[in-house]
C-alpha cells in the first residue's frame, strides 16, 4: 500500500506511519504535508481514496474534513472537485436509498462545513431539502404516510449532523438554522408516534400501552439534541480538531454544494385499507430501518455518567464499525476498542452488540459475526469486558420468559458458541434453582437448550465436567447421542424376521447391491411379508444405521440408495412415517435427526409438506414449549424451502443480464456480416459485392454462434422462470399449511378472550404473578464488577424461585411466539399471498389480543 493511503487509514490512531506520535493534530500536519504533494502526481486517486475513507471509518470523519480544510488553502481546485463528487455521492445515495451512505454523507458535508470548505448555507439547504421531502410524505393529502420510516430517516440524519456542526450553524446562521429546528418540531408535531410492536425483543414491552410522554426513537434523539443545545453544543464524544488549525482555515474559500432532490414517495395503494398500508409500511421500514434498538439490559447507574446525545453518538461509532468491518472480526474488534472518546463505555459497547445480535426480524448480519466480535473484544479487554458480557448474559437470563421466541433461539445459539470458545466455563451453580422450576419453565427451558448445544460444540463428558460445580444440571444434560437401532443383536430376540431381514439388507449394501436389486428384493421378499410400517421400518432403520458413522456416509447411503426411499415413499403419508422412523433412529441425537431429515428433504426424498405434518403430530405438539427439536426441523425446512426461491431469484436475474450480453453479441456480429456482405470489392478485375470469401464465412459462423448463443441463454431463462413459479407455489403451499396447522392447534388451546385478553393476562391464569424470593432485587439488575448477582439473591448458593405460569398457558406463550418469528421473519414474501389477509383476520378474531406481525 502506497504510503499516503496508510497515513490516511491509520490517522488518529498508534501506528508505526506516525511514529511514536500519538496528537491527532500531528497527524494531520504530516498527513496534509504527504497529500500535497501526492496532488501534483495522482490528485483523482487521491479524492476517491479519501471519499472511501470518510465514508468507510466516519468515527474519523472530522479528521479527514480537517486535512480537506487544510489541501483547501492549498489547491482550492482539488477541494472542489471533492466537494463536486461528495454531492454526486449523495445523490445516487438519495436515488437508490442508500441509508448508510447518505448518513455518513450528511457528517462528512458537516464537518467539511466546520473546516471552512463548505458555505454553511448550503448544508442548511440540504437540511431543508430532506426535511420538506419528510413533511410531504407524512401529509395525509399530499404524500403517502405508509412511507413515514423515510420521512423518520431524513430528520434522524439531520439531527444526528447537529452534534458534529451544531455549534458552528448557531454561530454563523443563527437564522437559517433556527429555522430547521422550527421545521423539525413542527414535522414531528404531525408525523405518527411509532410502535416497536412486533419487531420489541421482549413481549411486555409489545403489550404495554404507551404512556402520553413516552417517547419513540425520533422524539427521543429531539430531546437529546434540545439537551445537547442547552449545554451550549458541548460534547466529549465529538472530535474537533479543526479547532487547532481555525486561523488557518478561516482564510479558505468556502464552496457551494449543488443542489440536491429526494425521490418521490410511492404512490399510495389503489384500494386503501389497514393491510395494504400495512404492506407499504414493511416495504417502507425494510428499505428504511431504525438502526438503532436499545434493549436496556444494564441498569442506569451503569451509564449514567454519560450525556444523552454522548451515548447517542457511542451507539453510532459503534455500529459504523461493525458495519464497515464486517469482513474483518480481529480489526473491527481494534476499533470497537478503542474508539475516540475520553471515557469508558464497556457496557455500552456490550448492550450495543445485544441489540445487534437480537434485532428483529433479523440481525443486519450472520449472528456468528457478532459471537466472534465478542469473543475477540474479550481477549482484546480482558480486565474488563468478560464480566460485562457475563452480566449482560445474567439480566438477559433473569428475563428470558419475557423474551420474543425468535431471540430467545438466538441467545440460546451465541451463549453456547461463546462458551466453547472459553472451555464451558461459566458458574452453572448460580442457575442450578432451574432445577425447581417445572419442565416448562422459560429459564429451565434455556439452560436444557445451550447445554444440549454445546454437546453438538463438544462432546457430552467434557459438558457434564464444565458442570460439576452444580451436578444437579446432569439431569437437564441430553441423552448420549448412541442411534437406536431397532435390530441390535442386543435389543432383538432370536429369530426376529424383521432382524434377520435387516442382517441381508446389510449384506446386500456390503455387497454393494445396486438399488434396483434391492428395490426387486423389497418387492419379493420383504412387503409381502411384513407390509408396509414393517417394510419401512426395516429399510430406514438400516439404512440410517449404516449410514450413522458420520456424515459423509449418511450422504453415500443417500445418493446409492435414495432410489429405494423414494420408491416405499411416495405419497405424504408414507413420508411422514419416514420422518418419524428417523426421528426414532436419532431420539438421543436431535443434530443428527435434523440433519438426516434436513438432506433428504434436499433429495427430495421427503416433501416440506410432510415435515410440517411431522412436526404438528401429536407428539410433537406437545414438546412445543419443552424442547426446540421440532421447531429446528420446522425452521431448516421453511428456510430452505425459501432459499430455493432466493437462489433461483438470483439465477434469473444473471440470466437477464447474460440475455441483455448476448443480444448485443448477437446484433453486433450480425451488423458486421451484413456490412461485409454489402460492401463492394474486386475479384479477377471486376467489382463485385461482398468482401473475401473466407472472411464473409467466418463473419458468418460468428453471427450464427452468436445467434445460438442468445438462444441457448433465453432457453436457460425460460427453464429457471419455470423453476421459481414452482418455487413460489411450493412455498405458498407450505405457508398455506403452516398456518392451518397453527390455527388448529391454537384453536384447541387458546383461552377465551373472556378469560384473557393480553399476553401478560395469559401468564397469570395460572397464579397472579411470578414470585421470586429476593431481597429488593431488580430482574434486570447487575450487581457487583464481575457481573455477579448480589449475595442477597442467592440462598446458599441455589436462588429460590417459582414459576407461576401454568403448562398449558405456557405452551400457548410458546407456540403464539413460533407463530409471530415465521410470520415476521417471512413476511415480505407472505404479505404476497391472497390466503394472507384471511389468516390474519381469523388469527386476531381468534384472540384480538395476541397481535401478529404479518
Amino acid at each position: 500500500m502506497s504510503s499516503w493511503k496508510s497515513l490516511l487509514l491509520r490517522i488518529g490512531e498508534k501506528s508505526p506511519d506516525y511514529g511514536t506520535s500519538s496528537d491527532p493534530k500531528e497527524h494531520i500536519e504530516t498527513c496534509f504535508g504527504v497529500l500535497r504533494r501526492e496532488l501534483e502526481h495522482s490528485p483523482n486517486e487521491v479524492s476517491q481514496f479519501l471519499l472511501q475513507c470518510a465514508e468507510q471509518l466516519p468515527h474519523k470523519t472530522s479528521l479527514y474534513g480537517t486535512v480537506i480544510g487544510l489541501l483547501n488553502l492549498e489547491n482550492e481546485e482539488f477541494v472542489r472537485k471533492v466537494v463536486e463528487n461528495t454531492q454526486s455521492n449523495f445523490q445516487d445515495a438519495l436515488d437508490s436509498g442508500n441509508c448508510n451512505r447518505i448518513r455518513l454523507l450528511m457528517r462528512f458535508l458537516t464537518v467539511m462545513m466546520c473546516s471552512k470548505v463548505i458555505h454553511p448555507s448550503s448544508l442548511v439547504v440540504v437540511f431543508e431539502t430532506l426535511l420538506s421531502s419528510a413533511a410531504t410524505t407524512v401529509d395525509e393529502e399530499k404524500g403517502n404516510p405508509s412511507w413515514q420510516s423515510r420521512a423518520d430517516f431524513y430528520v434522524t440524519c439531520i439531527l444526528s449532523c447537529l452534534p458534529w456542526g451544531g455549534a458552528e450553524l448557531i454561530e454563523q446562521v443563527p437564522e437559517e438554522i433556527e429555522r430547521v429546528m422550527v421545521g423539525v418540531e413542527a414535522y414531528l408535531s404531525i408525523r405518527k408516534r411509532v410502535s416497536d410492536t412486533g419487531l420489541s425483543a421482549f413481549e411486555d414491552d409489545d403489550e404495554n400501552v404507551r404512556e402520553p410522554n413516552d417517547k419513540d426513537f425520533l422524539e427521543d434523539l429531539w430531546g437529546r439534541i434540545q439537551v445537547l443545545s442547552s449545554n451550549g453544543w458541548k460534547l466529549d464524544s465529538v472530535p474537533r480538531p479543526h479547532l487547532s488549525f481555525e486561523a488557518q482555515l478561516v482564510a479558505g474559500k468556502s464552496h457551494e454544494f449543488g443542489p440536491i432532490s429526494c425521490p418521490d414517495q410511492p404512490d399510495p395503494p389503489s384500494t386503501i385499507s389497514s393491510i395494504t398500508c400495512g404492506k407499504q409500511k414493511h416495504d417502507a421500514e425494510l428499505m428504511y430501518p431504525q438502526r438503532i434498538r436499545r434493549l436496556n439490559i444494564f441498569p442506569a447507574s451503569k451509564t449514567e455518567d454519560l450525556q444523552p446525545m454522548d451515548r447517542f453518538i457511542v451507539e453510532e461509532y459503534l455500529l459504523d464499525v461493525l458495519f464497515f468491518l464486517n469482513g474483518c472480526r480481529k480489526e473491527c474488534a481494534s476499533y470497537m476498542a478503542g474508539l475516540p472518546v475520553p471515557f469508558r463505555y464497556e457496557y455500552l459497547m456490550a448492550e450495543t452488540i445485544f441489540c445487534q445480535l437480537l434485532m428483529l426480524p433479523q440481525p443486519p448480519f450472520r449472528p456468528t459475526y457478532y459471537t466472534l466480535v465478542i469473543i475477540d473484544l474479550c481477549k482484546a479487554l480482558p480486565g474488563a469486558f468478560p464480566a460485562v458480557v457475563a452480566g449482560a448474559v445474567r439480566a438477559l437470563f433473569e428475563k428470558i420468559a419475557d423474551l420474543d421466541m425468535e431471540c430467545r433461539t438466538r441467545l440460546i445459539l451465541w451463549f453456547s458458541h461463546h462458551l466453547s470458545n472459553f472451555q464451558f466455563i461459566w458458574p452453572w451453580e448460580e442457575w442450578a434453582y432451574v432445577l425447581d422450576l417445572p419442565k416448562w419453565a422459560p429459564q429451565r427451558v434455556f439452560v436444557q437448550e445451550v447445554l444440549e448445544r454445546e454437546v453438538r460444540l463438544s462432546y457430552w463428558d467434557k459438558v457434564k465436567q464444565s458442570i460439576e460445580n452444580a451436578p444437579g444440571l446432569e439431569e437437564l444434560l441430553p441423552p448420549k447421542g448412541a442411534p437406536n437401532f431397532k435390530f441390535s443383536v442386543e435389543e432383538t430376540s432370536e429369530g426376529n424376521g424383521q432382524h434377520a431381514l435387516s442382517v441381508d439388507l446389510r449384506t446386500m449394501v456390503k455387497g454393494r447391491a445396486s438399488a434396483r436389486e434391492m428395490i426387486v428384493w423389497i418387492e419379493e421378499s420383504v412387503f409381502p411379508v411384513h407390509g408396509m410400517e414393517g417394510t419401512l421400518n426395516v429399510v430406514v432403520q438400516t439404512l440410517l444405521d449404516i449410514g450413522s458413522k458420520s456424515f459423509t456416509h449418511l450422504i453415500t447411503v443417500l445418493e446409492r440408495y435414495g432410489q429405494v426411499i423414494a420408491k416405499l415413499c411416495g405419497d405424504q403419508d408414507k413420508q411422514v412415517m419416514l420422518i418419524t422412523e428417523i426421528d426414532s433412529y436419532w431420539r438421543n441425537n436431535s443434530q443428527m435427526s435434523a440433519v438426516a431429515i434436513d438432506r433428504m428433504m434436499g433429495y427430495r426424498l421427503l416433501s416440506n409438506l410432510a415435515i410440517v405434518r411431522w412436526v404438528f403430530s401429536p407428539a410433537n405438539i406437545e414438546q412445543f414449549h419443552l424442547s426446540d427439536r421440532p421447531w429446528e426441523i420446522l425452521r431448516n425446512t421453511v428456510s430452505k424451502t425459501y432459499n430455493r426461491v432466493c437462489d433461483l431469484r438470483k439465477e434469473i436475474l444473471s440470466l437477464k443480464k447474460s440475455v441483455v450480453s448476448a443480444e448485443e453479441a448477437a446484433a453486433t456480429a450480425k451488423a458486421e456480416l451484413v456490412a461485409a456482405e454489402s460492401k463492394l470489392s474486386l475479384m479477377d478485375g471486376e467489382p463485385v459485392l461482398g468482401e473475401n470469401p473466407v472472411r464473409l464465412k467466418r463473419l458468418k459462423s460468428y453471427a450464427e454462434k452468436a445467434k445460438e448463443e442468445e438462444l441457448s441463454v433465453r432457453e436457460s431463462l425460460e427453464v429457471k422462470e419455470a423453476l421459481l413459479a414452482r418455487a413460489l407455489d411450493e412455498f405458498e403451499a407450505l405457508f398455506l399449511s403452516l398456518y392451518k396447522n397453527f390455527l388448529n392447534v391454537l384453536t384447541e388451546r387458546l383461552p377465551s378472550a373472556s378469560k384473557c385478553v393480553t399476553l401478560q393476562g395469559l401468564k397469570s391464569i395460572h397464579a397472579d404473578s411470578m414470585v421470586v424470593d429476593v431481597e429488593e432485587s431488580s430482574a434486570m439488575e447487575v450487581d457487583d464488577e464481575n457481573g455477579r448477582p448480589k449475595k442477597s439473591q442467592l440462598n446458599g448458593g441455589r436462588m429460590s424461585s417459582v414459576y407461576n405460569v401454568g403448562e398449558k398457558e405456557q405452551w400457548c406463550l410458546s407456540t403464539l411466539g413460533y407463530l409471530k418469528a415465521f410470520s415476521r421473519q417471512y413476511a415480505s414474501e407472505v404479505n404476497t399471498y391472497s390466503f394472507c389477509d384471511s389468516f390474519l383476520f381469523v388469527f386476531v378474531f381468534l384472540n384480538e389480543s395476541f397481535t401478529l406481525y404479518l
